[in-house]
């Protein structure tokens, strides 16, 4: 298992668009969930969700995936801005019932994930993006703090991946490279 993480609008699923394994998106799964049981309506709204809430979804999507077999790449988030605070993407109790094999942090130069975010919410995916640049700066310092722990946590090699404008292929292949 690769775990993949970035800031929203880092663009982590669109450098995971060209590289060539099974993947499997956290968000989506937990959506699933929050879905039937919270009524939520679209994505962004889990994070609106009480902590206790995020964290039980978070529990049954990590014991689902610890069941899974083969190689395949984990989209998530490293790490979630709530109202009272950020909340780990896969706090330790998860993360240790998970075989990784590495970790991966996408990010970007915050302005262009500022512009990035920009674009999503006008898109016709409608996605709901935080547009304050000290708290994605302050959110990716986190996220960087955050991966290094986890690497720690699990014993797995953990890999920076810069995704400038112009700049996805190169994006691509540092994470293909752990799949060889």
């Amino acid at each position: 298992m690769i775990i993949v993480m970035g800031l929203p609008g880092a663009g982590k699923s669109t450098v995971l668009s060209g590289v060539e394994c099974e993947k499997v998106n956290w968000g989506d799964l937990m959506f699933e969930l929050a879905k039937k049981k919270h009524g939520i309506e679209h994505r962004d709204g889990i994070r609106k969700l009480p902590p206790t809430a995020q964290s039980e979804i978070q529990e049954q999507v990590a014991n689902e995936l610890a069941k899974r077999k083969g190689q395949f790449i984990l989209d998530t988030h490293c790490s979630v801005r709530t109202e009272k605070g950020y909340l780990p993407g896969i706090p330790y109790r998860l993360l240790s019932k998970l075989k990784v094999d590495y970790l991966v942090l996408v990010t970007a130069p915050i302005e262009q994930i500022m512009s990035r975010r920009k674009k999503d919410m006008a898109g016709s995916a409608g996605r709901v993006r935080e547009l304050d640049e000290r708290e994605a700066r302050e959110h990716d310092a986190h996220n960087r703090a955050l991966l290094a722990a986890y690497s720690v946590l699990s014993g797995a090699p953990a890999m920076i991946v810069l995704n400038e404008d112009n700049g996805l292929a190169r994006a691509q292949e540092r994470i293909q490279i752990l799949l060889a």
